[in-house]
């Protein structure tokens, strides 16, 4: 049985998504269309695997509508929970804080407005 398996985001703006994973460690793998606007994107970062796609999409090929903000939350591990907060300051919903389970998380939000933690194991877990 295949063992590969990948969110797809729907995105009001596919581009602005793809910009906000990027600075998360993702790295583009595949567009359509290969130029211009992109309408979807495959995103890789380590094992995992991301996709990014048009919020039109499930409308006009599944006839259902994206629904409304948090629709999911995405767990990122992070080498510098502190300093990739700061980079994303804009977007913090939750500032940095050591969690009793050894480990330093703090939240900001997509440009969807779907929560992202940014997680990194503590000194006396790591």
């Amino acid at each position: 049985m295949p063992s590969r398996a990948f969110a797809v985001i729907y995105c009001r703006s596919v581009s602005e998504s793809l910009e906000f994973y990027t600075r998360l460690g993702f790295e583009e793998t595949f567009r359509l269309p290969p130029e211009g606007q992109p309408g979807y994107v495959s995103l890789r970062r380590g094992e995992s695997e991301l996709g990014l796609v048009s919020a039109e999409w499930p409308r006009d090929q599944l006839g259902i509508s994206m629904g409304t903000e948090p629709r999911f939350e995405m767990f990122i591990y992070v080498d510098d929970v502190d300093a990739t907060a700061c980079e994303l300051a804009g977007a913090v919903i939750e500032p940095p804080q050591d969690m009793p389970r050894g480990e330093r998380v703090a939240y900001v939000r997509d440009p969807d407005g779907n929560p992202v933690a940014l997680a990194a194991p503590t000194a006396r877990r790591a």
